[in-house]
């Protein structure tokens, strides 16, 4: 009786997921470093529009705040302990060998765990396309989207181009049509890096995209027969805060050059050691010390659901916002990567469509490991084992799923 209750439940739920995602299209804009006040600072009226037309949210990221880890979560439901891209930049421990943007060891699939969306849905024949995402270009498992960029091939696309492409995707004749179509745009974090945060240049560039992508929804409207099926989501990976070299915690002073330690990224640190009392001695060396806190990886603070994948270093050291903690004084304007509860750390959401409400602002922020089951529920297809709950973000949609 009780596998016969478990059949008809998993039937039950096969279906819901069918009917709700088995005739729309899901297009995901992530705009990277899309501080949750942006629209709020800037002039942005067509996110302002989709406030009032569509679904307003703040995003939690994971953490670290990162780039590469986050877009990988969003693409996986995962927390980035558990899919393994643990930093932008860390050592990868079967090996021995340097994990970063764009080296060879970032194109290595062994490196990426879990099963990101486009290959989830594809295995369950729906045709999947990715303009740039994070581990689109990676052979993954068995491979790629049925359509994928590569990031090897330059020049690449521009921001105007990449609107293009989406719009060529879901052109296609609908035997080759993808209906889930996921795009990546470099800015406003580029700018925001270079300038900070809250500057007429980051201004510029920021009211720019909210152009750009006002552009590309119309365009997206405009389609014939598919036009009022398409659900658009915009959203970004992490915030964005103020640095400058008044706000550095020198590694050196605490560090000892005999302890042969290997320090990856500033905010927050991997120190990587050959011996588990070095991290100990590290451990102890910082306590105290102010604007950081350091932890042994297994002792990381529950809340940051991290310290348990073998690529994390043996000592994790976290600094207040906006500090870093590093060897020399050279920083940028704006930057990212610290605690993922932090108000600057905060991701912008909007979304429109005919399975999402009208003119709904949400109520306190969703994390963004639940962005994986959600497009699953859009789809219409069986999410893997993720750390996700469609049930947290129910609400932003017309038709709440069904709770088992």
């Amino acid at each position: 009786m009780k596998r016969l209750l478990n059949f008809v439940l998993a039937c039950g739920l096969a279906i819901a997921a069918w009917a709700a995602g088995n005739d729309t299209y899901t297009v995901v804009v992530s705009c990277d470093g899309l501080r949750w006040d942006y629209a709020e600072c800037f002039d942005m009226p067509f996110f302002d529009r989709l406030a009032k037309e569509g679904v307003k949210a703040v995003m939690q990221p994971s953490f670290p705040t990162k780039t590469f880890p986050n877009h990988y979560t969003l693409a996986t439901g995962l927390y980035p302990d558990h899919h393994g891209i643990v930093a932008n930049s860390f050592i990868v421990k079967d090996d021995g060998k340097k994990y970063k943007i764009g080296n060879d060891v970032s194109h290595e699939g062994k490196n990426y765990g879990g099963d990101p969306i486009w290959l989830t849905a594809k295995r369950q024949g729906v045709k999947t396309a990715t303009v740039y995402w994070v581990g689109s270009d990676v052979k993954i498992k068995e491979g790629h989207a049925n359509y994928w960029e590569d990031y090897a091939k330059r020049p690449l696309l521009t921001p105007g181009e990449r609107v293009d492409k989406v719009i060529d995707l879901l052109s296609l004749p609908q035997d080759k049509r993808p209906r889930l179509v996921m795009c990546y745009f470099e800015e406003p974090d580029h700018t925001s890096h270079s300038y900070g945060p809250i500057t007429k240049k980051s201004r510029r560039m920021a009211e720019a995209m909210d152009s750009l992508l006002w552009t590309m929804w119309v365009r997206l409207k405009a389609m014939p027969k598919i036009g009022n099926k398409i659900n658009f989501i915009i959203l970004g990976d992490h915030g964005m805060t103020w640095t400058n070299e008044l706000r550095v915690v020198n590694s050196n002073q605490y560090i000892k050059k005999e302890w042969n330690a290997r320090i990856e990224g500033d905010s927050p640190a991997l120190i990587y050691v050959d011996r588990p009392e070095i991290a100990d001695s590290i451990v102890n060396a910082l306590q105290g010390v102010d604007h950081i806190r350091a932890w042994k990886k297994g002792d990381v603070p529950e809340y940051l659901h991290y310290g348990t994948n073998a690529n994390i270093g043996e000592v994790v050291v976290l600094p207040d916002v906006g500090w870093v903690f590093r060897n020399n004084t050279k920083v940028i304007a704006g930057n990212h990567g610290w605690d993922h509860t932090a108000s600057d750390m905060q991701v912008g959401f909007r979304a429109i469509g005919p399975d999402f409400k009208v003119g709904y602002v949400r109520p306190g922020s969703f994390r963004n490991v639940c962005i994986y089951p959600l497009l699953a529920h859009l789809l219409g297809i069986t999410p893997e084992p993720n750390d996700g709950n469609l049930q947290e973000v129910g609400d932003i949609l017309k038709v709440a799923p069904r709770q088992f």
